[in-house]
């Protein structure tokens, strides 16, 4: 990409385009309405978000990262604005390799062939913020090299700036959106601090790497804020892996994997990792599941992470009045559903929808092959009743995101887990949140 946006005055024009081509869209509706055309809301939605990938892909950073938290199936968008965001994930050309190398060589002080044996200047991987590259070593060490696009941390207030009034304008109106682009903003200045990436993969690989668990190794002295070097983990993304054919037992051996490493670290409580979707796993070739991309990594805050862990016994128990009260603090409810129809439609379907959810938890394994179940999901995503008002904590942004992309993942593989030490572990986990509150009333 020969033009690439990374002042402030070239972003806010792109965002100043982006909202010219949305306002554009939604004034033709109205005039059509005028004149009496039937309504089709969902083409203008599909539309909408057409023009606004399309400039945010430009853009990359802050504008993807918005795009990807906006793309999980939770309600909090139109239905057709979170299919068309969801290619945030995986469809974003590379930077020109001339802008590579000058990256390179402004972060570790020379070219990439002057300070590795060999580097790839053809990425292998791009997301939002950065893309890798293979590179080589002197030692000899296979190595994957992050590279942040140029101006991603200067450029992300202005870039919120723009995109919330954008959303508060076109997407969400009347709604109270602060809070969540807050949650973004704060995660964002994480993630553009590779140091701070390469400290959290450290952590990380000293607390799972096991035969079951993998994760890179951080390479400091080839690391800076924008660049992050790390060994290189060989095996594949689940779609590769699913080319192969592979046996029910291999997918079910990689879904558990994916199954355990999550409540593994639900049971830790200290930190999760927050990006969950297909890119972000390797299946290796001995057999373990391979995490990487640190960035987005999430500590909930204690009450926070306590009522959501509540949500799965109390929709597993039908215990409407816990139920309630779970909402109410979740802000999940803004009134009550006694009185107030809208919120009755709410509440009802907010507890129906949380059922379904738990429901791979009722029994000893679960089958996530089973095509009613992702039909159950998809329909409850289609059929929400406030599609375009956002509800609930800040922080079901990444928590919703982290379960919902695991659900995703192992329908992709087809796998059965085993769910009955799972349960125990979120038991355990509660327990001592219970422990801790009698402790703290003494």
């Amino acid at each position: 990409m020969n033009d690439f946006p990374s002042t402030p005055y070239k972003r806010g024009k792109i965002f100043a385009k982006t909202g010219l081509k949305v306002g554009t869209n939604y004034a033709r509706h109205y005039l059509d309405s005028l004149r009496g055309k039937p309504a089709d809301r969902a083409s203008l939605h599909r539309n909408t978000a057409e023009d606004m990938m399309k400039e945010f892909t430009r853009l990359r950073g802050t504008a993807l990262k918005i795009a990807q938290a906006m793309s999980i199936d939770q309600g909090m968008l139109p239905e057709e604005f979170s299919r068309v965001m969801s290619r945030s994930q995986h469809q974003v050309p590379p930077i020109q390799r001339a802008l590579v190398r000058s990256v390179i060589r402004q972060e570790l002080g020379d070219y990439p062939e002057k300070i590795f044996a060999t580097f790839d200047t053809k990425a292998f991987a791009a997301a939002s913020i950065g893309q890798v590259h293979k590179a080589t070593l002197k030692d000899g060490r296979k190595v994957a090299v992050k590279i942040q696009y140029p101006g991603m941390r200067e450029t992300i207030s202005t870039d919120l700036g723009l995109a919330k009034a954008l959303f508060k304008r076109f997407v969400a109106k009347g709604s109270d959106i602060n809070p969540y682009f807050d949650e973004i903003r704060e995660t964002l200045l994480m993630e553009t601090d590779y140091r701070h990436e390469g400290e959290t993969l450290d952590r990380f690989h000293a607390r799972y790497e096991s035969d079951q668990f993998t994760t890179p190794v951080w390479i400091p002295e080839y690391s800076t804020e924008r660049v992050l070097t790390m060994s290189f983990l060989e095996g594949d993304h689940a779609d590769p892996f699913l080319e192969r054919n592979p046996t029910q037992e291999e997918r079910n051996h990689y879904g558990q994997l994916l199954w355990d490493f999550f409540h593994l670290q639900v049971e830790s409580h200290a930190e999760i990792h927050a990006d969950t979707h297909p890119g972000n796993f390797v299946l290796t070739d001995d057999g373990r599941l391979g995490i990487i991309d640190f960035g987005c990594v999430k500590t909930f805050p204690a009450d926070f992470f306590r009522d959501y862990l509540m949500l799965l016994p109390t929709h597993l128990k039908r215990d409407e009045e816990e139920i309630l009260k779970l909402y109410y603090r979740l802000g999940v409810l803004n009134g009550d559903p006694a009185k107030n129809k809208r919120e009755k439609e709410y509440y009802e379907f907010s507890m129906n929808y949380g059922f379904t959810f738990a429901m791979p938890y009722m029994n000893d394994t679960f089958d996530f092959a089973d095509p009613e179940f992702a039909a159950l999901l998809k329909g409850f995503t289609r059929n929400v009743p406030i599609s375009n008002e956002p509800r609930g904590n800040r922080h079901f942004l990444y928590s919703t995101r982290v379960h919902v992309g695991l659900y995703h993942l192992l329908m992709k593989l087809g796998a059965t887990v085993n769910i009955g030490e799972s349960r125990e572990r979120i038991e355990r986990v509660l327990l001592q949140y219970e422990e801790e509150a009698i402790k703290a009333k003494s």
